[in-house]
């Protein structure tokens, strides 16, 4: 049985989650409304304030897809009580983000500043000039913001410059050595 997948989920007051034919999953809840097409070969069962998920047999594609199924409706049970937020760092001279508007412009050592406009339902914040805070009630959006601006300027081994999740470990080398 998969480990994840057994686990019930727990629905916090103030969340409602409906399910439709084809397991069309609508949750609403203080923070917004999310919907999205779970697994049709999984069974969807609520139980005053538990959900469960179980699968129809012992096959590998039902075993692959069963905790598959059962995060990805717990996500958006966490999303929409209390949502996601992914913090960035950015370490470099002159390495600076500012909000324009709901734009995010970033100056991190290229040519021209990099501009990002997130997408609704992702809000970003600047509360410092080497800080950004990238909050929202779908994970897989807010994650794929996240991602993006890294990819701008990733942290490079030698002096750790780049732009970083907050606690990211970045494993640095040695330098040349002159003779």
């Amino acid at each position: 049985m998969s480990r994840i997948g057994k686990n019930p989920i727990e629905v916090p007051a103030g969340v409602t989650v409906t399910v439709a034919e084809g397991n069309a999953v609508t949750v609403k809840g203080p923070k917004g409304e999310l919907n999205r097409s779970l697994n049709s070969d999984m069974k969807i069962e609520q139980e005053g304030t538990v959900i469960t998920i179980t699968r129809p047999s012992e096959s590998k594609e039902h075993r692959t897809n069963h905790g598959t199924t059962r995060a990805l409706l717990a996500n958006m049970v966490t999303g929409v009580s209390t949502g996601f937020e992914r913090k960035l760092e950015l370490n470099g001279v002159g390495y600076r983000a500012q909000l324009q508007g709901k734009k995010l412009v970033l100056n991190v050592g290229l040519s021209h500043p990099v501009e990002f406009t997130p997408e609704d339902g992702v809000e970003v914040e600047v509360p410092a000039n080497n800080i950004i805070i990238v909050k929202g009630i779908s994970k897989e959006r807010v994650g794929a913001l996240a991602s993006s601006i890294r990819a701008v300027r990733p942290p490079e081994p030698y002096k750790g410059k780049g732009i970083r999740y907050e606690g990211e470990y970045v494993r640095r080398k040695e330098g040349k050595t002159g003779k």
